[in-house]
């Protein structure tokens, strides 16, 4: 029977061109808001131009340099980061994102970690579930904006901004979309990744995020330095540790060991065939000689951590070029650049580590001593400039502002969508849409029934006049998808609030073999559906039903020995004067939580559709 098992595919068309739609209509809001900044940073040039800036007797000070070049280690970090996120945010638009970021990408991680860490990303996933295309969209612009942001404003508070904003969102992803980056599930190890790329994200953030001075010497450097020298050698002890299977290509059984497993993985993954080839001759040398791979790999880390501890320029400097050509490698070999498949939403963390490292080795061997003269405040005789008078009258500020606000301008064309979804416990109708179709909208009498009711009360169409009916069919012995239609019309009857009141949910049995009340009042129980005062569930005879069914074009399907096969999963909606006014499709699909709360909000737009639709009659 059509549509007893269908569920959503990554490629569901109805849910990429809804994307697509939604990153063209807000494309266009963001490339207004870009239009706006330079149309402004353009009038302000003019006002500077024509001399206007001295109308508001400008301080002296404002007439200083925009202020000393920015350190080679801070602006290596903003650029490199910024067009991170870039790419980030374009790898966000891909059409798999909205239905395949959390079962492909987000699931699998968290299901290795602790049941806590489990619920958490639940919880905090649940908005990307209900409405997969707002959060998809909203994850691009706002890593779109704070990729603009970094790139754009180079100095001053406006910088150390998108450096917090930078941490903020970082977090956001580590903690739900990397589920703490894998740290609390067991086989920790730096090879796959761990601690999660967005924690390199947040580490650059929050430098990009401290003021000016502390570029000034070379204790950043070092701090820096010394931090990542911790982390590789405690990555190296982890490594090392035995019973974790690192140390052998294959294991006793003849399975294969870690290593090699995650790397059988990767090679399988949507690629082009060079890469595929590269990365699964690793699996085959490394399944041959595991236990020197992981010797080599313990061994590097160590080396690498001993020399950053040092912070002295020269090992450091070794150190560096070490870990920049170890995180090459596995980026290559055993993250297989981690953007391929369709879910990848980063190049994972080997590039974003390395570029750290690198920042380390700028920041200890060319600190800005210019930033440290240019941190000692200027004393003037006159009132500080307001933000205002630096508008008009200093052309690098008024930049660095409108770059700023341009970019949390696009920050906010994904975040205020997401906010205003994420305020809503109902999934969004597109899901139903994208498992069943929208509702056919008709204009005929609907056929008339008269059966009884689960108590035995009898009941008609006729009888039912005044009221909107939302109809259904249902086989009392079902546990597959009847219970979760049920549970649907349950829903919608909640949705509608006191409007309920004019409104009868209707289920007719559905299967010929167990036609008696007591099936159909042991459905409810089982269903709780005996509380809702407007349910009514009726059968007849074997004749009766079978009459009803052909009247409403509903095909059931049943073995000779009365075993059910099937039945269509159809939801009507007739309106008060007895007009059969919607048909819908009600194949639960995969029977998600989102999509029957999806189904259940489409239903009772329809029924409120219908209601308003005969007001006048």
């Amino acid at each position: 029977m059509p549509g007893m098992s269908t569920g959503l595919k990554t490629n569901n068309p109805t849910i990429v061109s809804a994307l697509h739609t939604a990153l063209l209509h807000q494309g266009l809001v963001v490339l207004l808001i870009l239009a706006v900044a330079g149309i402004t940073l353009n009038a302000l040039r003019t006002l500077q131009f024509r001399g206007y800036a001295r109308d508001a007797e400008r301080p002296p000070a404002l007439a200083q340099p925009s202020g000393p070049p920015e350190p080679a280690a801070r602006r290596l970090l903003r650029i490199s980061f910024g067009l991170l996120w870039l790419l980030d945010g374009i790898l966000q638009g891909q059409s798999s994102m909205p239905l395949g970021l959390v079962p492909q990408a987000i699931q699998p991680t968290a299901g290795a970690s602790p049941t806590w860490v489990q619920q958490l990303v639940h919880d905090g996933t649940t908005i990307w579930s209900y409405h997969p295309v707002q959060a998809a969209a909203a994850a691009v612009w706002i890593q779109v904006g704070i990729g603009i942001w970094l790139l754009a404003v180079p100095r001053g508070r406006w910088s150390r901004l998108g450096g917090a904003a930078s941490v903020g969102w970082g977090l956001v992803v580590w903690v739900f979309g990397e589920s703490f980056g894998g740290v609390l599930a067991p086989g920790l190890t730096w090879l796959f990744g761990a601690p999660g790329a967005a924690v390199f994200y947040c580490a650059a953030g929050a430098l990009l995020a401290l003021p000016s001075r502390s570029w000034a010497t070379p204790r950043l450097g070092r701090g820096i330095l010394r931090a990542l020298g911790l982390f590789f050698v405690g990555m190296a002890v982890l490594q090392a540790w035995p019973g974790r299977g690192f140390w052998g290509g294959v294991t006793r059984t003849g399975g294969t060991g870690t290593l090699t497993g995650m790397v059988q993985q990767m090679s399988q993954t949507p690629q082009p065939h060079l890469l595929s080839s590269w990365v699964a001759s690793f699996e085959t040398f490394d399944a041959a000689h595991g236990w020197g791979v992981n010797l080599g790999a313990v061994l590097a880390l160590a080396v690498i951590g001993a020399a950053l501890l040092t912070a002295r320029p020269r090992p450091v400097r070794i150190g560096v070029v070490a870990a920049v050509i170890l995180c090459a490698a596995d980026w290559v070999l055993v993250e297989d650049f981690g953007f391929f498949g369709g879910t990848g939403t980063d190049p994972n963390s080997m590039i974003p580590l390395a570029l750290v490292c690198v920042a380390g080795y700028l920041a200890l061997t060319r600190p800005s001593r210019a930033v440290a003269d240019a941190a000692v405040p200027i004393r003037v005789p006159t009132v500080a400039p307001t933000w205002r008078q630096r508008l008009v009258t200093n052309p690098g500020y008024a930049f660095r502002f409108l770059a700023a606000m341009a970019a949390i301008g696009i920050v906010l064309v994904g975040a205020v969508p997401m906010a205003v979804a994420a305020g809503s416990p109902n999934a969004d109708p597109i899901l139903a849409t994208a498992v069943d179709g929208a509702p056919n909208t008709l204009h005929d009498a609907a056929p008339a029934f008269t059966l009884v009711d689960q108590h035995d009360r009898v009941v008609s169409l006729a009888g039912l006049r005044g009221k909107t009916i939302a109809l259904t069919f249902l086989d009392p012995v079902c546990t597959s998808d009847c219970p979760i239609i049920a549970q649907e019309f349950r829903q919608a009857d909640a949705l509608l609030g006191a409007a309920a009141k004019g409104v009868e949910l209707v289920a007719i049995d559905a299967n010929p073999r167990y036609t008696a009340p007591d099936y159909l009042v042991a459905f409810d129980a089982e269903e709780n559906l005996s509380d809702v005062p407007n349910w009514l569930y009726l059968t007849g005879s074997t004749a009766q039903l079978q009459k009803i069914w052909d009247s409403y074009g509903i095909l059931v399907g049943y073995a000779s020995g009365g075993a059910m096969i099937s039945h269509s999963d159809t939801a009507y909606v007739i309106n008060r004067t007895g007009g059969l006014r919607d048909v819908l499709d009600a194949d639960p699909g995969s029977g998600s939580a989102a999509t029957r709360s999806s189904f259940a909000v489409t239903l009772a737009d329809t029924i409120e559709g219908a209601m308003a639709g005969s007001s006048g009659s």
